[in-house]
């Protein structure tokens, strides 16, 4: 059992990254689907295929790199908020990642959005993870 399954989402891509493989497989969730296509739409990662067996289902994530110099596109996954300490934020706190040139994704009851997107919705939520 695994007591922090976004951490565990986050460890794998970077694990991933960082031995320069092409693909990487992850158990599925609602919460991890949501974070894999707001990493697809803010061109984090090259594609995503979400594959149900009947009982959890796996996301396989295909790792982007720059074509010359074969450096991932995700300089960084830092986990903010953990099960042991939550970090919420309302609209006008929410950070901001290297001056707005990373994301941060965050929780929200709008689904998980990404912290401009919360911003201009005027939403607040739990920041769950910074990208850049």
């Amino acid at each position: 059992m695994n007591t922090d399954p976004i951490a565990d989402f986050l460890t794998r891509i970077r694990n991933a990254s960082s031995a320069n493989l092409k693909m990487v497989e992850i158990p599925a969730s609602n919460v991890k689907k949501a974070m894999t296509q707001i990493l697809f739409d803010q061109g984090y990662i090259m594609n995503f295929k979400f594959e149900d067996d009947g009982i959890q289902g796996s996301i396989k994530i295909a790792l982007k790199y720059n074509q010359s110099t074969k450096v991932p596109a995700i300089t960084k996954l830092e986990r903010a908020s953990r099960p042991g300490l939550r970090k919420y934020n309302g609209a006008a706190e929410l950070p901001r990642v290297l001056n707005g040139l990373g994301i941060a994704i965050v929780s929200t009851s709008l689904g998980v959005i990404t912290d401009k997107e919360a911003r201009a919705k005027n939403v607040g939520g739990e920041v769950l993870c910074y990208v850049y």
